[in-house]
């Protein structure tokens, strides 16, 4: 195969995707396309930024354009569920591209704003639904969604769904569908979670994985500098005082420390701003269009952000905090290096952080390397054979800000009740 006209896909397709300028698919596209047009159910493993996107909706696509039926009150005919409210955006803006030439419907459903509007655009029907968990599941116990008529069931990004602590919503949306389906499996890792999920999802599935499992994108430019927590800050306005820092992702572990970075950013002249779960989704919006547009040059973000930020020139990301989970680092430095373009990632490595940086360069099977002439280099961090061997400074189980890790709101509480015994709860005594 040399290009997306050997594809076969149909006409209104192909004519959208060579407007878009692609004329080479990219390996996942290439391996995860065939089999999709040919009806099969498909685990898709492919680094981030790799096209993911293309290569489970133009066989989408191309299926609901060939069939040419209606579109159904509130019964879409195709599910793409996503992790976040980005993604699930981004997803439906790649669909309407991809689809322009055709009559196709496509939805997009996620918390955070009013349902109205995705309501009206139920009834009006729709052949193609992206959403989150939630609200999806809000809208089906609300009767305003079915998804009886579902013929493609799409789950992106599941390592991070899984991550996230929705298996159970999944599981929930997953029995409300039809027995015979087509069912695509997307993920950029693939821990035994992600395994097991498939296994119960998909029946006979092809497997189109182009790289090892949890490595990371081999353009990206990884570099490490081992500096105390409390020069974080002036660190970080240093190198955004080069303008070849053009367009700069920073990535802090909670909310908090976000807006502290942001702020602090601002205060010493730098264009920036936040987004995480905390907020408004109108503002998440904004912040993204802004960083998108060259509006700001920094953008700084949790990891629950990293799965919905596509943006194309991203040229550093920056871990001013290493990420407790190292699957968490492949998703972040994956934010640059898009589309065969080159990036550069900056971790900071403080005291407490050297057992995480041991992790992960355990997981991507390979060392980062250090920045040893920068004058914030701290020979006595990067020497300290002691710390190195203690590990991870990890926080006790269940008390990841406040919570287990991918755990809901409640959760803690209610497993911790002896007198709650329902499902998934502690077992009674024998």
């Amino acid at each position: 195969m040399t290009d997306f006209t050997d594809l076969n896909l149909a006409q209104p397709i192909l004519r959208a995707v060579l407007a878009e300028g692609y004329t080479t698919p990219t390996p996942i596209q290439a391996r995860a396309i065939p089999p999709l047009l040919e009806g099969r159910d498909l685990l898709g493993i492919a680094q981030t930024g790799t096209g993911k996107t293309a290569a489970f909706a133009l066989p989408l696509l191309h299926r609901l354009a060939k069939k040419a039926g209606p579109a159904y009150r509130y019964k879409p005919q195709a599910l793409i569920l996503a992790p976040t409210r980005e993604l699930a955006g981004q997803i439906g803006d790649s669909l309407r591209t991809y689809g322009r030439h055709t009559q196709l419907r496509t939805a997009v459903v996620f918390g955070g704003i009013s349902s109205r509007p995705q309501i009206k655009a139920l009834a009006n029907g729709v052949h193609v639904l992206v959403a989150t968990p939630g609200r999806l599941l809000d809208l089906m116990n609300r009767g305003h969604l079915r998804l009886s008529a579902v013929e493609v069931f799409i789950l992106d990004e599941a390592d991070r769904m899984l991550d996230m602590g929705f298996s159970r919503d999944v599981k929930k949306i997953t029995a409300e569908l039809p027995d015979q389906r087509q069912t695509v499996l997307f993920s950029a890792t693939m821990p035994k979670s992600v395994q097991g999920l498939a296994d119960g999802l998909l029946t006979r599935p092809a497997r189109a994985e182009v790289n090892p499992s949890s490595t990371t994108v081999e353009k990206v430019e990884q570099r490490v500098l081992f500096v105390p927590k409390d020069k974080k800050r002036a660190l970080i306005t240093e190198m955004l005082g080069d303008r070849s820092y053009s367009r700069v992702l920073i990535f802090t572990r909670t909310k908090h420390g976000a807006d502290r970075v942001a702020k602090f950013l601002a205060q010493s002249g730098i264009r920036s701003d936040a987004i995480h779960g905390n907020k408004a989704q109108n503002a998440r919006q904004r912040a993204l269009r802004s960083f998108r547009n060259g509006h700001i040059r920094a953008l700084v973000a949790t990891d629950i952000a990293a799965r919905g930020i596509d943006v194309e020139g991203v040229t550093h990301v920056i871990n001013f905090e290493l990420p407790d989970d190292p699957e968490s680092y492949v998703h972040r430095i994956g934010r640059t290096a898009r589309a065969g373009a080159g990036g550069i990632a900056i971790s900071f490595c403080d005291h407490g952080e050297r057992g995480n940086l041991h992790d992960i360069e355990r997981t991507i099977r390979q060392s980062v390397t250090v920045i040893e002439d920068h004058p914030y280099h701290s020979p006595e961090i990067a020497n300290d054979p002691e710390i190195a061997r203690r590990g991870p400074q990890r926080r006790p189980q269940g008390q990841r800000h406040g919570r287990g890790h991918g755990q809901r709101a409640g959760q803690g509480r209610r497993r911790n009740n002896p007198r709650w015994h329902g499902r998934g709860g502690p077992r009674r005594a024998a």
